[in-house]
C-alpha cells in the first residue's frame, strides 16, 4: 500500500478518537449531555462562526462524496457521510480520501 492513503487512514483515526475525546469529556463534566454540548456550540459568535464553518464544510464534503461515489461506483464510499455528521469533518474528510485513494 502506498503511503498518502496510509496518511489519510491515520488522520480519519485521528479525526474521530481526538474530537470525540473532548467531546465526551465536556458532555460528563457539564449537565445536559449532547443538547447541552450542541447549545455550547452557538454561546457566543467565534463558537457560532466556527459551527457554521463546519456546518458547511460537512454539506460541501457530502455533495463530493455524493458525485465522486455516483461516477465511481464506489459505494463503500458512502460510509464517509455518517462518519462526517456523526463525528465530523475530522473524520469523514480524511476516511473519504482514504477510500477514494484505495479504489485508484
Amino acid at each position: 500500500m502506498r503511503v498518502l492513503p496510509l496518511i489519510y487512514l491515520a488522520l480519519a483515526i485521528w479525526g474521530a478518537v481526538h474530537p470525540m475525546y473532548w467531546f465526551v469529556s465536556y458532555m460528563s463534566s457539564n449537565p445536559g449531555g449532547l443538547s447541552g454540548l450542541i447549545d455550547a456550540w452557538y454561546v457566543n459568535d467565534s463558537t457560532t462562526g466556527l459551527t457554521w464553518d463546519l456546518t458547511i464544510a460537512a454539506i460541501a464534503l457530502t455533495l463530493w462524496v455524493l458525485v465522486e461515489t455516483v461516477q465511481r461506483k464506489a459505494w463503500v464510499q458512502l460510509v464517509a457521510i455518517p462518519a462526517t455528521f456523526c463525528i465530523g469533518v475530522s473524520c469523514g474528510l480524511p476516511l473519504f480520501l482514504f477510500l477514494r485513494s484505495r479504489a485508484e
